[in-house]
């Protein structure tokens, strides 16, 4: 069966490369149905909420936007902070060409092509081009080298817009010819200055409870914020029509729909997480900080929001098994005993019951007492080995287990320990280059405080003994 065909009207607007009467009645219709975050999209740079630093009259990324003068440049932040927003109003204000990629759905040679025109509108026009590219950390190594010629040899004008630290996201060449600007968080009162104004767009009031739990719930994000409205006003209105329709309503007319505290909970399920490679990085360290810092409550906090987000319960078991050597030791042998069953645990039982044994873990490496001593002992040993030269294994300490290791001096004056009724000998366990170093320093805390008193009384040594240590070794410790 043969399609219908369109109109001569349509097709001869097609044919000059102008929207027809049906694009534009979709475009109207689309524009009609776009959510409420894409229709409140500001106008001008005095619209954007937040970024005062960046945006206010005088700011230094307003004065390079309204002159015309902004060069290659990185706009870093978390989601809804106007990073795309701002690209776009670039547009306003450039006499160059603006052009607009999306790495999530461009390639190399959507890349090549976009740098191939800039050359020859550069060339043939005289005319400069900004290259706006969202999501540049989706792009991987070969797709920023394609950029890299480009913006190099000032071709375009590149703006990345991305959520991810771009030292982790970005080719260190291509950032290195960037500008870096970091759009912040935005925070309570600018959530909800953006809430009235999404409320407002939609003929809407919202009460001051409302506004509060809309900051909650969108943690600095103003898209999720407008979202949260525009769903809680979708409730608020479902539930006006149900009351009208119980004849709760006065004839003389519904009052004004209100958002309330209600509609914002029943909104809950929108909170936001981000959780990209930065924040991955960075709440690992916030744990491990906190219980580094003997402060239990941050560390479940902190264990709370690692495993809200998603991340491998693993990754956060081996962490807090390096902790408990590296940070309790021998402080509280215990510690290791305790993070590794809770590593087995969770190989064992998954989540959601296995952050039980995480919090165990937590609260018990928090409350222990803190050594680093069995790591900066094993850190000294290693940058001895590093630094060399290998000294030999003196012959009383090599292997003799074999016919003739006598013949060649193997094990010859070696003192079995168990012959004394002590447990131990002093013999030179050193090579002869390295006696007397000294690579553990114990502590006189916790459990480590016997054990040392033990070890210093077989030596016959100070209370505080010096280790050895090499100049400019970030591991350095003199005493206890």
């Amino acid at each position: 069966m043969t399609p219908p065909r369109r109109s001569s009207v349509a097709s001869s607007s097609a044919k000059q490369g102008e929207p027809s009467l049906f694009d534009a009645a979709v475009d109207a219709e689309l524009a009609r149905r776009a959510p409420l975050a894409a229709r409140m999209r500001p106008a001008t740079l005095d619209d954007i909420v937040g970024q005062r630093h960046l945006l206010a009259p005088g700011a230094p990324l307003r004065v390079l936007v309204e002159a015309d003068r902004l060069s290659s440049a990185v706009f870093y932040g978390p989601a809804g902070t106007g990073k795309t927003s701002v690209a776009r109003l670039v547009a306003l204000h450039t006499k160059r060409r603006f052009r607009a990629l999306s790495a999530v759905e461009a390639g190399v040679k959507d890349v090549r092509a976009e740098l191939d025109d800039a050359r020859q509108a550069l060339g043939a026009e005289g005319v400069g081009t900004i290259m706006f590219l969202d999501e540049v950390h989706r792009f991987n190594k070969a797709q920023q080298d394609a950029l890299l010629h480009g913006v190099e040899d000032g071709v375009v004008v590149l703006i990345g817009a991305t959520t991810e630290n771009p030292f982790f996201a970005l080719n260190t060449p291509l950032l290195s010819r960037s500008t870096l600007w970091r759009f912040e968080p935005l925070d309570e009162s600018e959530v909800g200055e953006v809430a009235r104004r999404a409320a407002a767009a939609e003929g809407l009031e919202v009460t001051e409870e409302a506004l509060g739990l809309v900051a909650d719930l969108a943690s600095g994000d103003a898209r999720v914020a407008i979202t949260v409205i525009e769903v809680a006003g979708a409730l608020a209105r479902g539930a006006g029509v149900e009351a009208a329709a119980d004849g709760a309503v006065a004839s003389s007319g519904p009052p004004g729909v209100r958002i309330e505290a209600g509609h914002i909970d029943q909104a809950r399920s929108m909170r936001a997480f981000r959780h990209g490679t930065e924040e991955h990085y960075n709440l690992i360290s916030a744990l491990i900080k906190s219980v580094r810092g003997s402060d239990p409550d941050a560390g479940l906090y902190w264990l709370a929001r690692l495993i809200e987000v998603g991340e491998d319960p693993r990754f956060v078991a081996r962490r807090l098994v390096i902790l408990a050597s590296e940070d309790v030791g021998m402080a509280d042998p215990m510690a290791l005993v305790v993070a590794s069953a809770a590593a087995h645990a969770v190989e064992l039982v998954g989540l959601p019951e296995a952050a039980l044994n995480l919090s165990q873990a937590v609260i018990h490496l928090a409350l222990a007492p803190k050594s680093n001593s069995a790591a900066t002992a094993i850190w000294r040993a290693q940058e001895e080995v590093r630094d060399g030269p290998f000294a030999a294994v003196p012959p009383h300490l090599r292997g003799a287990g074999y016919y003739g290791a006598s013949a060649v001096g193997s094990g010859i004056g070696y003192e079995y320990p168990h012959d004394d009724p002590r447990g131990y000998l002093d013999q030179q366990y050193l090579p002869d280059e390295l006696a007397g170093r000294r690579y553990y320093v114990p502590r006189t805390h916790g459990a480590e405080g016997s054990l040392a008193k033990r070890w210093r009384e077989r030596r016959g040594e100070p209370e505080s003994p010096v280790a050895h240590k090499k100049t400019g070794s970030p591991q350095e410790e003199t005493s206890s």
